[in-house]
C-alpha cells in the first residue's frame, strides 16, 4: 500500500505550468483502447491500497492503482464480489483504469456498469487540486454527479486518485444453459429471456450456440433450469471468465476488432461476417477490415454507436463519431476539468 498522492499533484502542477502534455498510466492493461496519444508518462501503478472496506456497508474505497485482482481477493474472504465483473486482464488492470476505460463484464445488462457502482472518486483536475465527488454511501445527494462522469472519458477529464464503490454479495447458485441456434435466433431468444421475471445476469451467442447465465437463490435458479430448454454445461464460470478476459480463440488474431453497442433487439447485422453477440444482444463484437463509415451507418440504424476497440490505425477516430452538439460539451467539459489540456490529449477523440 502507498499513497503517492502528493508526488501526482506536484507533477500535474509542474506539466499545468509548463503546458507538458501527460499520458496517464496504471497497469498498462489497456494502453490499446483509444487514440494513440503523446506525453510524459504520469503513472499511478505506485499509488495503490485498498483505504477502507466496510463487508456489512457493502462499500469499499482504494487507490487507483490498485489492481483489481487485489480487490477480488479481499471481497472473497467475506463472500462478496464486483458484481459488473470487470476484467483483470492477467491481473495487471486497476480500480482507476477500469473506470476511465468504463469495462463491464457479461453481467452489465441486469448488474450494471461501473459507471453503475461507483459512490464517489478523488480527482487530481489540472490544476493540480486534488478535489472529492460523491461519497462513500449507497445514498448519496451530491449535485453533479462527476464521479460517473469519469466512466469512459479515458483519462481525459483528469487524475482519477481513488474510487469508492458498492460491493455486492456472491449468488448462491449459479448454473448456465446452452442451445445450439444461429445469431438472428439468438437475438430473439435473448431478448425474450430477458423480459421474464427469471435470475437471468448473463446471455451470450458465440459459434453457433447460445448460453444463458442464471445465478441467484438455489430456488429459483433450479425453478428456471426446469422450465427453460438447454443443456447444463459443466465447469461453466470457465466460459464467462474467459469471455469478460478476452481470452476466447474469437478474440486473437491481429484484424481490427470492432464493438457495437446498440438495442438488444436490433436485427442481426452483416450475416455472413463472423460475430460474438453478448450482453443480451445489445454489445457484439465484429472481427475483421471494414470501412468505419459504412459501420457507423450500421449502428445508427440499430440505435447505437460502433468503435475500433482493438487493433486498425490509432491515429485515426476510433469511437463513433459524435454530433456537433456533443462535441462542444464534450470540449466545454475537459475545459473545465483541463484547462490547459495536458491530460491525454487526443486519446478519446483527436479534437480533445
Amino acid at each position: 500500500m502507498s499513497d503517492i498522492s502528493q508526488q501526482l499533484i506536484e507533477q500535474v502542477k509542474q506539466a499545468s505550468a509548463n503546458r507538458t502534455a501527460l499520458t496517464i498510466t496504471g497497469g498498462g492493461s489497456k494502453d490499446f483502447m483509444g487514440r494513440q496519444s503523446q506525453g510524459e508518462p504520469l503513472s499511478l501503478a505506485g499509488h495503490s491500497g485498498i483505504v477502507s472496506y466496510e463487508p456489512i456497508e457493502l462499500v469499499l474505497t482504494a487507490r487507483a492503482g490498485t489492481p483489481l485482482v487485489e480487490i477480488n481477493a479481499a471481497l472473497a474472504e467475506h463472500n462478496q464480489r464486483l458484481a459488473f465483473e470487470p476484467p483483470t486482464f492477467d491481473g495487471r488492470a486497476t480500480l482507476g483504469g477500469t473506470l476511465a476505460c468504463h469495462l463491464s463484464g457479461p453481467g452489465r445488462p441486469w448488474n450494471g456498469s461501473v459507471r453503475d457502482h461507483v459512490l464517489g472518486i478523488r480527482l487530481i483536475n489540472g490544476r493540480a487540486e486534488e478535489l472529492r465527488f460523491g461519497g462513500q454511501v449507497m445514498k448519496n445527494v451530491a449535485g453533479y454527479d462527476v464521479s460517473r462522469l469519469q466512466a469512459g472519458a479515458m483519462g481525459t477529464l483528469g487524475v482519477i486518485s481513488e474510487v469508492s464503490l458498492k460491493v455486492m454479495p456472491k449468488p448462491a447458485a449459479t448454473v448456465t444453459l446452452k442451445r445450439e441456434m444461429d445469431a438472428a435466433q439468438a437475438i430473439t431468444e435473448m431478448n425474450r429471456l430477458a423480459g421474464q421475471s427469471k435470475p437471468l445476469t448473463a446471455a451470450c451467442w458465440i459459434d453457433g450456440q447460445l448460453y444463458l447465465r442464471l445465478e441467484g437463490a438455489s430456488s429459483a435458479v433450479a425453478s428456471t433450469v426446469s422450465q427453460w430448454q438447454g443443456t447444463e454445461l459443466e465447469d461453466s464460470d470457465d466460459l464467462w471468465t474467459q469471455l469478460r478476459e478476452q481470452q476466447l480463440s474469437y478474440f486473437a488474431g491481429d484484424k481490427p476488432l470492432w464493438r457495437f453497442s446498440v438495442n438488444s433487439n436490433a436485427e442481426h447485422l452483416l450475416a455472413k461476417e463472423d460475430w460474438l453477440i453478448d450482453w443480451g444482444g445489445s454489445q457484439r463484437w465484429l472481427r475483421g477490415d471494414f470501412v468505419a463509415a459504412e459501420l457507423e451507418a450500421l449502428a445508427n440504424r440499430a440505435g447505437g454507436q460502433v468503435s475500433v476497440y482493438r487493433g486498425g490505425d490509432r491515429l485515426q477516430e476510433v469511437f463513433h463519431n459524435q454530433p456537433e452538439a456533443l462535441r462542444k460539451l464534450h470540449q466545454r467539459l475537459k475545459q473545465a476539468f483541463d484547462p490547459s489540456g495536458i491530460f491525454n490529449p487526443g486519446r478519446l477523440y483527436s479534437w480533445m
